[in-house]
């Protein structure tokens, strides 16, 4: 594990971050989803992809690296611009799982992987829309006591700041990204996956033309079940380049 210090704005950033093969010359950078970290993303392709100098990142506020500050996606994405600039590190092919998967589109890669990405809005269920409407009534009332029971399991352990910033990031609508990203994308998802439906691969696939939509059996982290296969299928969208 390495550390690399990032300045943002008026902050500093300690990046937590692990390469392997070091002498390839194809750049993968992997960032993992909310609330996880880069080891659970080195489980699944640290044995894979042999020819590729796989760049391994904790983003910020989570695994081994700090945040101080309220951030937003766009706010993560010039952090890691800064940190691949800082360390010379060439977008070649960015990887991304669930929220990372937000990240590593506005990194604007050569290629992009995008594994049950994050950014397609869905309405929320009568039931949610009723839980938010109960939570600002106790919060108007000083009842901040009960906050435990209305927020989402992904928020319940953070920080007053990385709480704050979840909800910059949870509903964002990033349609508007993937319709403008024109370079080579692999689209992978869990086929029950209920954290990012299957609905929203597919209308992913839809917005970034000449994309490869591939559908696995599992849930939102069916890639640790299928690696092997998503690595075939990264080897075949950088075709040419690994050799």
């Amino acid at each position: 594990m390495a550390l690399t210090t990032v300045v943002y704005g008026a902050h500093e950033f300690d990046i937590s971050y692990e390469i392997l093969n070091p002498h390839a010359k194809v750049n993968l950078i992997i960032l993992h989803g909310w609330g996880s970290n880069k080891e659970i993303m080195k489980q699944a392709f640290g044995q894979s992809l042999q020819n590729c100098r796989h760049i391994y990142i904790d983003l910020p506020g989570f695994g081994n690296s700090t945040c101080n500050a309220v951030l937003t996606t766009s706010d993560y994405a010039e952090i890691i611009n800064a940190f691949c600039a800082k360390n010379k590190i060439s977008k070649d092919v960015v990887v991304g799982h669930s929220f990372g998967g937000k990240v590593a589109l506005l990194l604007k890669p050569l290629k992009l992987v995008l594994l049950s990405s994050a950014g397609i809005y869905l309405q929320k269920s009568f039931k949610v829309k009723t839980k938010i409407k109960i939570f600002k009534i106790f919060k108007n009332l000083g009842l901040i006591r009960f906050r435990k029971f209305f927020i989402a399991d992904d928020a319940k352990q953070l920080s007053s700041c990385m709480y704050e910033t979840f909800k910059n990031v949870v509903n964002e609508d990033f349609s508007l990204y993937f319709k403008r990203y024109k370079s080579k994308a692999l689209i992978c998802w869990g086929k029950d996956d209920t954290a990012t439906p299957l609905v929203c691969g597919k209308s992913i696939h839809r917005m970034i033309k000449g994309s490869k939509f591939i559908v696995f059996e599992g849930d939102h982290f069916f890639f640790l079940n299928h690696s092997k296969e998503i690595s075939s299928s990264i080897e075949e969208l950088c075709a040419g380049e690994l050799n």
